[in-house]
């Protein structure tokens, strides 16, 4: 799979494990971001195919991420990945345009499954 994936989280320990899940589904091009401002620079010099990105970050939230990359047009699957599953917020992650949302802790088939379901969207695009 030649898919890039940005992945911002500020937990260097959550990023290597979603490298991993990702490294398991044969994506290896992978840009990390430490939080949602460098994400969002990272976005707007390169191109990615999908973004995973945390809600709880210093600085840009996720929820920021999935804004700015909507606000400059992108169509791009984004995915929120977070400890805040109430209802309320899961809305407000649609409303700004995230593609899906897994909440944690998650077990990395769960992650796996998600991602695939929209690489293989991306394939079929």
């Amino acid at each position: 799979m030649s898919a890039r994936f940005l992945i911002a989280d500020d937990s260097g320990t959550m990023r290597k494990i979603i490298i991993r899940s990702l490294n398991a589904l044969g994506v290896t091009d992978i840009v990390e971001a430490a939080d949602g401002e460098q994400a969002i620079a990272l976005f707007a010099k390169q191109p990615f195919d999908m973004v995973l990105t945390d809600w709880n970050m210093p600085g840009k939230s996720g929820l920021e991420v999935v804004q700015a990359i909507r606000t400059a047009g992108s169509k791009i699957p984004v995915m929120l990945i977070t400890t805040e599953g109430e209802k309320s917020r899961v809305v407000q992650a649609i409303q700004a345009g995230v593609t899906d949302y897994v909440v944690k802790p998650f077990d990395s088939e769960k992650l796996r499954a998600k991602i695939d379901k929209h690489l293989s969207q991306l394939a079929d695009a």
